[in-house]
Order: structure tokens, then C-alpha cells, then sequence
């Protein structure tokens, strides 16, 4: 897996991602095979940062119902970020 865009999927972007991005974290969806290097890696090139840390979570599937139809919710693995003190981010443009 050599690709930046099949490494980081997306940013993801909630109140509680918001509030960690004050203390220099931010989150990402990654490639299910990527590994800590991989994404430190992606993050410096895409981004002009400097990683200190990369912690890593997998969200398993859930299965959800809709009606009497019933079926799954892909499952999917995040990393959280962790940059130098005094470097941005800019995820959306304000």
C-alpha cells in the first residue's frame, strides 16, 4: 500500500473531534490494512506536520434493523493523530 488516498479515507468530523483537535489530535478513517507507519507517514506528506503519536481503534460491525429487515453496518478502523504543539490541521476551510 503505497497511495496517500487509499491510506486516509476521510477525516472525521464530530463535536468530540472537534474538541480533541484543541489539544493537537486529530482523527482519520484509514484503510483497514494500513499500520501506524503507514498513517504517520500519510499524515506528514498530505499535511506538512510532524506526528509525535498514532494510536489506532477498530470499530467492529453492529447490526441494525430496519422494519422486520434486518442486515449490517460495515465496520470500519480509525486512527487518532496526535501532532506537534503549535501545528494545524486545516480539515475544512472556514
Amino acid at each position: 500500500m503505497k497511495e496517500i488516498n487509499q491510506i486516509l479515507i476521510s477525516p472525521l468530523v464530530s463535536e468530540k473531534t472537534t474538541k480533541m483537535a484543541e489539544s493537537n489530535q486529530y482523527v482519520f478513517r484509514v484503510h483497514p490494512k494500513a499500520n501506524k507507519k503507514e498513517i504517520k507517514k500519510a499524515i506528514e506528506d498530505w499535511y506538512g506536520v510532524e506526528v509525535l503519536e498514532v494510536k489506532i481503534i477498530k470499530i467492529p460491525p453492529k447490526k441494525r434493523r430496519l422494519g422486520r429487515i434486518s442486515g449490517w453496518r460495515k465496520g470500519y478502523k480509525k486512527a487518532i493523530v496526535k501532532i506537534k504543539k503549535g501545528q494545524r490541521i486545516e480539515l475544512a476551510p472556514t
